[in-house]
């Protein structure tokens, strides 16, 4: 290759990491604004009456009932807060209301089959000791639903990624004893990445309470130490609380996979564990 065409490449990889940075600022940016604007006494967060799943916002908060974009994001309930710079991971309580999380889990459990995990040489879904739960795919039909759609769109404004970028949502159900071994989200095949790119972000969202153990735990954040299952370990853990959401990237600044986004779900003690998963991609999927 040439000088000329190398200086061509060089500055298009430039161009596009520089984008990508700008970007992911401006999405930090959007965060921290959300975050400044929510702070309201916890013992209040919950009041209000949320009798369509996503509407009544609780007292002392500006009306924007009458706004259907807002109730549909659920402003004034959502409150992000930032726990991790690297990897980057952000909690966003109260990002479901309770009637979002019963339905989802009324929608999934006819439906539950033995997870799998991605065969790194096929690109296909093989059961693995490594992922004891159970669980299914919404499908496009049912992304069609309003109380769906209104979840998706969410999810899109509050990661900053277009709704056409994300897979269908998975439910899963964790009972006693039952975990998923430290993992990354995105993929190490080819097949994968050929229809949308490489998965860029996670949103899991926590359908229970009344859980002891089934911690979201990420080896490679903080620190200190946390509790995983009944053990301390290093690192950072989240607690499974319903309605809470667990936002993590997979992919850095630099464009690159992020090796410290490994994470895994603690073995569950007693109850059970719901949870809800939306991965996001570079760019819109197609289904293969």
């Amino acid at each position: 290759m040439g000088g000329g065409a190398m200086k061509i490449v060089f500055g298009l990889l430039t161009l596009v990491t520089v984008g990508m940075i700008i970007g992911a600022l401006f999405q930090l940016a959007f965060i921290r604004r959300l975050e400044a604007s929510y702070e309201f006494p916890s013992s209040r967060r919950l009041q209000g009456n949320e009798n369509d799943g996503y509407l009544q916002l609780p007292r002392g908060i500006p009306d924007w009932n009458n706004d259907k974009d807002a109730r549909i994001l659920r402003l004034g309930y959502v409150k992000p807060e930032i726990i991790s710079w690297s990897p980057r991971i952000i909690v966003l309580h109260n990002f479901l209301s309770m009637e979002e999380c019963d339905y989802l889990r009324a929608m999934a459990l006819p439906r539950l089959e033995i997870s799998t995990v991605v065969d790194t040489a096929t690109g296909k879904g093989i059961k693995s000791s490594v992922r004891t739960s159970s669980g299914m795919f919404l499908n496009r039909e049912e992304k069609k639903y309003p109380m769906i759609q209104a979840i998706e769109k969410r999810i899109s404004v509050y990661s900053q990624v277009p709704v056409e970028n994300g897979e269908l949502i998975q439910v899963l159900r964790y009972e006693k004893s039952q975990y998923y071994q430290p993992h990354h989200d995105y993929f190490s095949d080819s097949f994968n990445v050929k229809y949308g790119g490489q998965r860029i972000a996670t949103v899991l969202m926590y359908l229970s309470d009344n859980v002891e153990g089934g911690e979201t735990y990420f080896p490679m954040a903080g620190s200190g130490e946390c509790s995983c299952g009944g053990k301390k370990l290093k690192g950072m853990s989240v607690k499974p609380n319903k309605g809470d959401a667990v936002l993590f990237w997979s992919m850095g600044l630099d464009g690159q996979s992020d090796i410290n986004s490994i994470h895994g779900g603690c073995e569950v003690l007693s109850g059970e564990k719901w949870s809800a998963t939306k991965w996001m991609r570079q760019r819109a999927l197609s289904p293969p």
